[in-house]
């Protein structure tokens, strides 16, 4: 179901000018760029690297998280 609200992102035939608004688009979002990288690295890890042990580190680091949410 997509939203015919939303505008589409602006496509760029020249693969010069996409790498400038990727380049503009990183420099305006950094922040959101370091948390989208992270949150990649954290999935990956879990899916593909974890042990039993690091799993079962991370749920309590995970339950100890969701308290502060609660408030």
């Amino acid at each position: 179901m997509e939203d015919k609200n939303k505008t589409k992102r602006k496509g760029y035939s020249d693969p010069d000018l996409q790498l400038k608004a990727n380049k503009r688009w990183i420099e305006k979002n950094k922040e959101h760029k370091n948390y989208l990288s992270r949150r990649s690295n954290a999935r990956g890890f879990i899916r593909t690297l974890a042990k039993k042990e690091d799993l079962e580190e991370l749920q309590e680091l995970i339950k100890e998280n969701l308290i502060k949410f609660e408030k």
